[in-house]
């Protein structure tokens, strides 16, 4: 940078990225200070030397921010584990252990499947090739091979790894979202009284208002008796 260059002549580069030749370094350097700007040494190993015109202060600003940026984005890749019994397997249970890969490897990270041989399968290894063929061939649109099937002990595994540019799934709405989305129920009307009676009906329902007297219970006279 700047009188460090060692080189006599330089391919220069000014701040706007126009290409004005080979010059001689002191010819740059003037030039760069006429603009109150650096002189960076950008390719040192090119035959001359190529040098550009800039603020080296802004630069290593701009660089700081652009790692800080690409180290927020990278996601440490995590190694899962998902475990095959058998190679036997139902097919309805290898469907949901593909559905559950096809998840792990969206997330972005790696699945290393393990796959147990019991018994008298330890005799047949072709069943777990073929089964980890098949889970690999369904899976090529997200996700390739980065360890091959091999057999460790009772035990066959293989290593996929998330294919470049695979996105992850889209997130479920939350269910506070969902119940906001729906129409409200409109609530049921009050029920209405009943009219008031009016006519001879009035007239009935008024007289029945009427407070009939109490009526005297009979007592035996014991005067009577004998």
């Amino acid at each position: 940078m700047n009188e460090r260059i060692r080189a006599r002549e330089v391919r220069l580069i000014d701040e706007n990225g126009q290409q004005l030749g080979v010059l001689p370094v002191r010819d740059a350097l003037r030039m760069a200070r006429e603009r109150e700007l650096d002189l960076i040494e950008v390719a040192p190993a090119a035959q001359p030397p190529v040098c550009r015109i800039m603020d080296y202060g802004k630069h290593k600003y701009q660089q700081a921010k652009r790692e800080r940026d690409a180290h927020k984005r990278s996601k440490a890749t995590e190694v899962r584990i998902l475990v095959f019994r058998n190679p036997r397997i139902d097919p309805h249970d290898l469907a949901v252990k593909m559905k559950k890969l096809r998840e792990l490897v969206r997330e972005g990270d790696k699945v290393r499947i393990n796959l147990r041989f019991r018994g008298r399968e330890l005799a047949h290894p072709e069943l777990g090739t073929q089964l980890l063929a098949r889970i690999a061939e369904e899976l090529a649109d997200v996700a390739m091979v980065e360890m091959a099937a091999r057999m460790e002990g009772r035990m066959m595994s293989m290593l996929l790894t998330p294919k470049p540019g695979v996105r992850p799934p889209a997130p479920k709405p939350a269910a506070a979202a969902a119940e906001a989305k729906r129409e409200p129920v409109a609530a049921a009307p009050p029920l209405a009284s009943p009219p008031a009676p009016q006519g001879e009906a009035a007239a009935d329902a008024k007289q029945e208002q009427i407070t009939q007297p109490p009526q005297v219970a009979d007592t035996e006279d014991s005067g009577e008796a004998g």
